[in-house]
């Protein structure tokens, strides 16, 4: 009788759901230049390549620079290469903890030699865990599937790309200025 137990127990385990074991994003947006709103980017978020989100996940090292993890066949970078062209940002949905997390990637599908991507080491995902970082190079396939999902099919132009860098350093050296006409005031 306690055999039976046992084994109905241990059938009852693996039929059980397994989403509290999964590790992947569930969602992910990408913004950049020469998009006219976020391109979204579904699907299964962990080891299947057969939908967008997975080959993002997977191409694009997320696991690597989340977790740390290797043995991976992505090519992990030891440092940005040359050639990154035009950056977009992923924001990943990230579901775990006690609440939902948002980790960003950097995304450069226009790099020389193929896709790079980078995480910024220490973000915060459920509630307690920090991401590894670093850089990664993408696949050809990585690359398709981003053009087929939204996004320019050839870099947009320079000027298209600096004009929100533009606008921000604008707007900093007229907060600058401010200070400096202000402080001069105060002095009188």
């Amino acid at each position: 009788m306690k055999r039976l137990t046992l084994f109905i127990v241990a059938a009852l385990a693996l039929l059980a759901p397994t989403g509290a074991a999964a590790k992947g994003p569930s969602a992910a947006t990408i913004t950049g230049p020469g998009l006219s709103s976020p391109v979204s980017i579904t699907g299964v978020g962990e080891g299947d390549t057969s939908t967008d989100l997975g080959k993002l996940v997977m191409d694009g090292g997320w696991f690597q620079q989340v977790f740390g993890a290797s043995g991976t066949p992505r090519v992990r970078l030891h440092s940005a290469p040359r050639g990154l062209g035009p950056r977009y940002v992923v924001t990943y949905t990230v579901p775990g903890g006690s609440t939902i997390s948002k980790l960003e990637q950097s995304l450069y599908p226009y790099a020389a030699g193929g896709p790079v991507t980078y995480m910024r080491p220490g973000q915060v995902f459920w509630d307690t865990q920090k991401t590894a970082g670093g850089w990664n190079r993408g696949t050809a396939q990585l690359k398709q599937m981003l053009l087929a999902a939204g996004l320019p099919k050839s870099p947009p132009p320079a000027s298209e790309r600096t004009h929100g860098r533009t606008i921000g350093v604008a707007a900093g050296a007229g907060i600058a200025l401010a200070a400096a006409v202000l402080a001069l005031r105060r002095r009188r």
